[in-house]
């Protein structure tokens, strides 16, 4: 499939201002995507919990200018407050999908967005921002074009999505998602994010994830950066491998609710991922010692109670607490009174798996 499949088809319908709001959630990585090619390829194939509390609204409000401009014409609202050191990044993101929705030079607009956690909690909100804002472009462009299909529309939204930020093809639907293409999952694509299209045990429809925040502050490393360290990185043919390997055997976890193999897959991509950043030229840590802490403690709970409770990690400190709903309530102990102690001023999120984007 080649992207050319999502250059605009001129319609003779006018829209001459209007507005239209998305809400759209945060993902968690399973099998992590770490490194990619040019127009933000994956290196490998990966695959995500999408959250539920975790999100962003964004209303768009467009207005047709009287001729095309020479340059992208937008304000940007954070939480209602003006954010030109936002700006950069939506002009990034404007140039590289315009040649997929011209008519972006002929509207003005202004761009209000707020994110249900804590700006700066260490929560990446890039997932669920440039979502968000796909899915505004998209409603507008379904107005200048009505025969756009349901399927289409979604499908665009997760590829434009995708050139503002890689994970956030993957947050347009739910509850799990597919990016990337692997020979056995039908359908997936480096393009663009696809609903994972096989049998789900019931387990995994309303799975827990708690973040504990425990470093608030701005990555040490950008993951811009960080992908582009796997260029040149010496275990980078092994790793891709081993994600495509990974995808591979959770079909069959899925498909059965093997939740010792789940854990096993899961906190195994969480490590490998930070190896990765530890066995770069330049190296780095992004985990703290709470980080350790946090991580030597569900290892313990489980091996004394034979709980279910497991991690995973993005590019950061934080840590996700995964565990399936009918230990909502001892694991939430748990970390009220075990964990809780190392996150900053002792915030956590308390999440679960969502079903994607909402319109509203």
């Amino acid at each position: 499939m080649q992207a050319a499949i999502f250059n605009f088809e001129a319609s003779k319908t006018t829209v001459e201002k209007g507005q239209v709001t998305w809400q759209s959630p945060s993902n968690i990585a399973l099998v992590k995507y770490w490194g990619k090619k040019e127009n933000q390829i994956p290196a490998n194939p990966s695959i995500s919990f999408t959250l539920d509390n975790c999100h962003t609204t964004t209303t768009l409000r467009y207005e047709k200018l009287d001729a095309p401009t020479s340059d992208y014409q937008f304000e940007l609202l954070f939480e209602g407050v003006a954010k030109e050191s936002f700006k950069p990044k939506i002009k990034t993101f404007f140039n590289r999908i315009e040649q997929y929705v011209p008519f972006i030079r002929d509207y003005k607009f202004v761009i209000e967005t707020s994110n249900s956690f804590p700006h700066s909690s260490g929560i990446a909100s890039s997932a669920s921002g440039m979502s968000a804002l796909a899915l505004c472009i998209m409603s507008l462009e379904r107005e200048l074009n009505l025969e756009l299909t349901e399927e289409e529309f979604y499908q665009k939204a997760s590829f434009l999505a995708r050139l503002g930020s890689g994970s956030a093809c993957r947050s347009i639907k739910g509850n799990l998602v597919c990016w990337g293409t692997h020979d056995n999952i039908e359908g997936t694509s480096d393009l663009f994010g696809v609903q994972y299209p096989y049998e789900v045990h019931d387990v995994f429809k309303n799975y827990q994830d708690t973040i504990l925040l425990v470093d608030k502050g701005e990555k040490q490393v950008s993951s811009t950066v960080g992908h582009n360290l796997m260029h040149d990185h010496p275990f980078a043919e092994r790793r891709f491998q081993q994600a495509h390997e990974n995808m591979e055997q959770l079909i069959e976890v899925f498909k059965t609710g093997d939740l010792h193999k789940f854990i096993e897959i899961v906190e195994s991509e969480a490590l490998t991922l930070h190896a990765m950043m530890m066995t770069s030229l330049p190296y780095f840590i992004l985990m703290k010692p709470n980080t350790l802490q946090i991580i030597n403690k569900i290892w313990e709970l489980r091996n004394n109670t034979g709980s279910k409770i497991c991690f995973t990690l993005d590019a950061g400190a934080n840590v996700h607490v995964l565990y399936p709903e009918k230990e909502k309530e001892t694991v939430n102990n748990f970390i009220q009174k075990e964990l809780s102690i190392y996150c900053q001023k002792g915030q956590y999120i308390l999440d679960n798996v969502g079903f994607g984007a909402k319109f509203l």
